[in-house]
Formats: C-alpha cells, sequence, structure tokens
C-alpha cells in the first residue's frame, strides 16, 4: 500500500489495543472511586474581589443558555472563559441540531417522535444513557430550536439532513453549516441583556462554606497556557450559585489516557486546545459524582489531512456519507453502513487497520460545496474525472471499486443496503456523475461522554449522599450520562441548550 493511504498516527499500534472488547471497554474505569467526599470546606477568602448572583464558567451553547436564562431571571449574571475567544468546541461545532416535531420536519413531510428519537439514542448508547435526562433532550428539543430561531435570531436551513445513527431526518443545520451560527447569535444577547463576558479566566478552585454550600471561585485572571499554579489569584463570590458549562476533556491527553488507555497522544482530536480536565476535576474535588468517564468518542468523518476538527467532517457528513459510499483502500470495498452511529463507523475504520477513503460524485457533494473550495485549496479533498482515476490515486484496484460502486447504485435504486443496512431516505442518486470527490478519513477524539452526574434539574449530585451540592450546577459536555457509551451526531446541541437552560432558571431560584 502507498504512504497516501497510511497516516503518521501509528495505527497498528492503537488497532493492537483496540482489540479489548468494545463493548466493555466504558465499564473499565468508573472515575474516581476516592474523590473527597465530605463538605469539602474550602478556605474562604478575607474579601470577595467581585460579587454576582450566578456565575457560569463556559461560553459555549450551555454556558451562554445558562447565563441569558439566569439573566431574564432577575439574576445579576458574569460568564468566565479561559480562552481568548469564546465559543470553545461550540463555535467549531458542524452547526446540526437534532430536533423532534420541528415545523420544518412536518414541512418536508417527516414524521417523527420522542419514542424513535430515544431509540436512536438508547441504541448508539449501548443501552447505558440516563433515561430521565435523555427523555428530556428528545422531549425538549422542538422548544430549544425555537428558542434559537425565534428568540435569540439563530437561522436555519429550511431543508434537513439525516446524520449517522438516526433513524429518521431530524437534523436542523444552521444557514452556515457551523456551530458559530448559534454562539454568535447568543453573544449578542447576552451583551444586549447586559452580560459581562470575562476571558482569560482560569478556575483555579471551586470555594464552599463550612456547611458545603458553592460559594464562589479562585480564579486566574490573564491566564496564559502554563500559569495554571499562578499564586495571583481573584475571588468571586457566586451569591446564588455557580453553573459549570466547562465543557469536555478529549483535548486533555494524559487525563482521557487515564479513562481509556488507548487514548494516547498519537490519536488526534477536534477539539481546540482548551478541552482540558481542570473544572472536571475540580468538581471531583468538592464531591461530584463522576459517571462514564471512559466512554471517549472518535469522529469517524475526522481527516489525518487537516489539524483539529477542520471541514472534512462536512463533506463527510452531508455529502460523503449521506450520498457516497466509504471504502478501505487496500480491499477498495465498503465495510460499515456510512450512516451508523460514530462508534459503529469509526470501531469499523479502526479496525481495517487502513486511513478510509469516502467517495461522492458531482450531485452528492452539492450539499457541502460551500466549504469545497477551501478544501480543494489544502488538498484535504481530491477531485477526479473518473473512477479510475480516483482509484489509482489511492492506490486501489479500479476494476473492484468499479465493481462496488456498479453493487452500491443498485442498492439506491432498490433503496434497500442487503450489505449493510444503509437507510436511503435522503433522495440518494446513484454514483454516477463526474467530477468524483474523495476525502481520506481516520478517527480522532471528540466527544467526551463522561462528566458529573446532574439530576433533571441540573443540579449536581454529591457521590456519598447522594444529595445535590447546594449552589452548583452542571450542564453540556461537563455532564455525563445523557448520551451512555456514544452521543448521536447532532444530539450535542439539544442536550446543551436544554440543560443550560434548565440549569439558568434553576440557579436564579437557588
Amino acid at each position: 500500500m502507498s504512504t497516501d493511504t497510511k497516516t503518521n498516527l501509528s495505527r497498528r499500534h492503537f488497532l493492537k489495543a483496540t482489540s479489548i472488547t468494545t463493548a466493555t471497554a466504558g465499564l473499565a474505569l468508573s472515575g474516581f472511586a476516592s474523590a473527597k467526599t465530605e463538605s469539602s470546606c474550602t478556605s474562604l477568602p478575607d474579601k470577595w474581589d467581585e460579587t454576582y448572583d450566578v456565575v457560569v464558567v463556559g461560553s459555549g451553547f450551555a454556558g451562554l443558555s445558562a447565563a441569558i436564562e439566569a439573566k431574564n431571571a432577575k439574576s445579576s449574571v458574569v460568564v468566565l472563559e479561559k480562552m481568548p475567544v469564546p465559543g470553545g468546541n461550540s463555535t467549531i461545532n458542524g452547526g446540526g441540531m437534532a430536533v423532534v416535531g420541528s415545523d420544518i420536519q412536518k414541512a418536508n413531510g417527516v414524521t417523527d417522535s420522542v419514542d424513535a428519537m430515544l431509540a436512536d439514542m438508547y441504541k448508539a448508547g449501548l443501552g447505558l444513557n440516563y433515561p430521565k435526562q435523555a427523555r428530556m433532550v428528545a422531549e425538549q428539543s422542538n422548544d430549544a430550536f425555537e428558542w434559537c430561531r425565534d428568540y435569540l435570531g439563530v437561522k436555519f436551513k429550511e431543508k434537513l439532513a439525516q446524520f449517522g445513527g438516526h433513524s429518521i431526518p431530524r437534523t436542523h443545520t444552521t444557514y452556515n453549516q457551523s456551530g458559530s451560527g448559534i454562539v454568535h447569535p447568543m453573544l449578542e444577547k447576552a451583551k444586549e441583556l447586559g452580560i459581562p463576558l470575562k476571558k482569560k479566566v482560569f478556575v483555579k478552585r471551586l470555594i464552599s462554606n463550612k456547611e458545603g454550600r458553592i460559594v464562589g471561585l479562585e480564579v486566574i485572571t490573564k491566564f496564559k497556557p502554563g500559569k495554571e499554579n499562578s499564586t495571583a489569584t481573584h475571588f468571586i463570590k457566586a451569591n446564588k450559585g455557580v453553573v459549570m458549562a466547562s465543557g469536555g476533556f478529549a483535548a486533555d491527553v494524559v487525563y482521557r489516557s487515564s479513562q481509556d488507555p488507548r487514548l494516547t497522544e498519537e490519536l488526534a482530536t477536534t477539539n481546540h486546545m482548551g478541552a482540558t480536565s481542570e473544572c472536571l476535576k475540580e468538581m471531583i474535588r468538592v464531591g461530584a459524582n463522576p459517571v462514564q468517564l471512559s466512554w471517549v468518542q472518535l469522529g469517524p468523518w475526522a481527516s489525518p489531512d487537516e489539524k483539529g476538527f477542520g471541514l472534512a467532517p462536512i463533506f463527510a457528513a452531508y455529502s460523503a456519507f449521506t450520498h457516497g459510499v466509504m471504502v478501505n483502500p487496500e480491499t477498495s470495498e465498503r465495510f460499515v453502513d456510512e450512516l451508523a452511529d460514530r462508534k459503529v463507523r469509526a470501531d469499523a475504520i479502526i479496525k481495517t487497520g487502513n486511513v478510509a477513503v469516502a467517495i461522492c460524485d458531482a450531485k452528492g457533494v452539492k450539499a457541502s460545496m460551500h466549504v469545497m473550495p477551501k478544501l480543494l485549496d489544502r488538498k484535504v479533498v481530491h477531485t477526479f474525472d473518473t473512477i479510475q482515476a480516483l482509484a489509482a490515486h489511492y492506490n486501489m484496484s479500479a476494476k473492484t471499486l468499479e465493481a462496488q460502486i456498479q453493487r452500491y447504485n443498485s442498492y439506491v435504486l432498490a433503496k434497500n443496503d442487503p450489505e449493510f443496512n444503509k437507510p436511503f431516505s435522503m433522495n440518494q442518486q446513484p454514483i454516477v456523475e463526474a467530477p468524483f470527490y474523495a476525502v481520506r478519513l481516520w478517527p480522532k477524539a471528540h466527544h467526551t461522554m463522561g462528566g458529573v452526574e446532574i439530576d433533571t434539574e441540573a443540579r449536581v449530585i454529591n457521590i456519598a449522599t447522594r444529595e445535590t451540592i447546594p449552589g452548583l450546577f452542571a450542564c453540556g459536555e461537563s455532564t455525563g450520562g445523557t448520551h451512555g457509551a456514544c452521543r448521536l451526531g447532532t444530539v450535542a446541541i439539544p442536550d446543551c441548550i436544554v440543560f443550560g437552560r434548565i440549569a439558568g432558571k434553576n440557579v436564579a431560584k437557588a
């Protein structure tokens, strides 16, 4: 095989480690059983530098949703962001939002239900989803969608998409196919409401009183990476409570590999550099219950030919997976349902030991054409006039690949895939029209399903008492349980917004 079909990642080493039974891998480590279980009283400062009713940590979907709702409930609010720019992973998110029962679904003739979405979530999550939280996300997804569109002014496309693992088209996409299409209106609303956003603020510790209530935070201002142990700190008091919307830890190699030893530095991540574990560990220190931390999702649509999240996931998710095929270059044949859930596809790619190649034609690429100039210019995606030329470029058998595509085309026409049961509900057409587009894919660490346990009111649960920790709320990727073993694509946004809004409303009443 040519070096073009390889990645500099040590795939063979990773593949060897992945031979551990994947169905039980997520149960191997359940978090820190030794987390402090007493009230974790920490010394109160002699003087508070600032005071608010509510302090929100994190400026992504969840944090901004919480801040807006708390402010609308007449609380004074501040948002703290570690990085120099707001939004975190939410900004580089693909902008897809899974919604049940929207007017857009109805306009497109799509019949959906909460139970149908839950069934998809449970299937992907291997039944490890916390039932109450999962149901709340599905039931309130349309309210979250309408809040974004009608209150925040988020612009969505009128056409639906069907992402992997979903049995029904229910993904609603922002006009620019980016999470920034939601984050920017959120930031504008926060500014309109007078919510201050303080950037470069690192949370050093949560501060609790002798009763165990979280009453504020010690932070490092003007933070720069590597200055985590600075003694020049600032104290912020939270009269009502703290909302931790600090995100996941997929960019924290040391911590993620402590939860799943396979996830070493050899594995790239889609996350921004600030997606680390210090806030999670601080919640654990004050008694929060860590759940399902070892379930770390790998994005099957990531390309080794670009850094971070990049743009390849847009082409793969909206075009190649939906309207094309993914093949193993060693066999020149398909090896998985391109619209299976992320875990199934990522595991399948890794099992081959080869960087996969995803392919679609001139009709299929239309759904992602707006990112194609950059992808072509960066040589992440390549175009070919013939399937033979494509096969030659990736050192595949042209005869076998042509036969595979012809076979797949017959499935499209029959609307039945007897090999992998790929659903054909998005008006898929045969792959016949040149030019043909192709991208190399290898999974990257993407989403951490685990986090701290919360109840349905977004209150953090104490590991020892099973009661809530007064004054401490959490939402978004900093929490665990909702998604089980694997989060369905585009369910992150409704999860963040549903529980972000719940956290904001409830902390204002605390």
